[in-house]
């Protein structure tokens, strides 16, 4: 146990400097080098890693609802930038895709306290379970009338990583037992199994699972310095400096 924990090096901080790299290596593939699929297929590396730590914050964070309006309000802008600069261009960003992660997780944290709580009455334990499976039902809709950035199986990806949470939940020691990363991992190669059997680009996907090294090798440590709006201000940032040197180029 002591040698597999000596070989966990990577802190959230690291996963999430990690995640940014190969995130820029891929938008850098789709502007300027896009018949070159070695760029893409590093690319895939990103989002499993930030859909892990994004249900790693919703299992630490103390404001929930900061942690929710943060990329939902910048994926807003984001996208009224993108419809104004892109032909009125609707496709919804990362950040909305997350964002509906973090509600989703919300539902599910809700309903298993619900669930668990032995002084919790049956229709609290009824309305949690019924929120639960709305807020799921919610954003498969929604990602049928928009077109949301992977799709519900890239929203869900997220909870998938989220179900053997047990943080603070007054489950059962049995259960209790299941939240360890793992698990939590195995579970989001799971999602990224379903979104690869549905991605009409599975010779791209597939490379999704280039990740899951990275995150078994997480040791469960938020890092020294305060990363925490590192991506919110990258991603905006790392795109609007390879448009304009696209438009240069161009």
């Amino acid at each position: 146990m002591q040698t597999l924990q000596k070989l966990r090096i990577f802190n959230g901080n690291s996963l999430k400097i990690l995640a940014a790299i190969f995130m820029l290596v891929d938008h850098i593939g789709i502007l300027f080098y896009p018949q070159e699929l070695i760029w893409r297929i590093i690319g895939r590396i990103s989002m499993p890693i930030f859909a892990f730590m994004i249900a790693e914050g919703c299992r630490y964070t103390r404001n929930k609802a900061k942690h929710f309006l943060l990329p939902f309000c910048l994926g807003v802008i984001c996208q009224i930038v993108y419809y104004f600069f892109d032909n009125g261009n609707l496709y919804m960003c990362i950040l909305i895709t997350f964002s509906l992660s973090i509600l989703v997780i919300y539902a599910m944290q809700y309903c298993k306290r619900c669930l668990f709580d032995k002084n919790a009455s049956l229709v609290l334990q009824i309305f949690s379970t019924i929120l639960f499976v709305g807020s799921i039902a919610f954003v498969y809709t929604l990602c049928q009338i928009l077109t949301i950035d992977y799709g519900f199986l890239g929203c869900m990806t997220p909870v998938f990583a989220a179900i053997f949470d047990f943080h603070q939940i007054p489950a059962p020691d049995k259960l209790k037992k299941l939240d360890v990363l793992p698990l939590r991992v195995a579970c989001l190669a799971i999602a990224l199994l379903l979104f690869h059997l549905n991605n009409p680009y599975p010779y791209l996907s597939i490379y999704a699972f280039l990740s899951l090294p990275f995150l078994v090798l997480y040791n469960g440590e938020k890092g020294k310095k305060n990363l925490k709006y590192f991506f919110y201000v990258f991603y905006p940032l790392h795109l609007a400096l390879l448009q304009g040197l696209a438009m240069l180029l161009a």
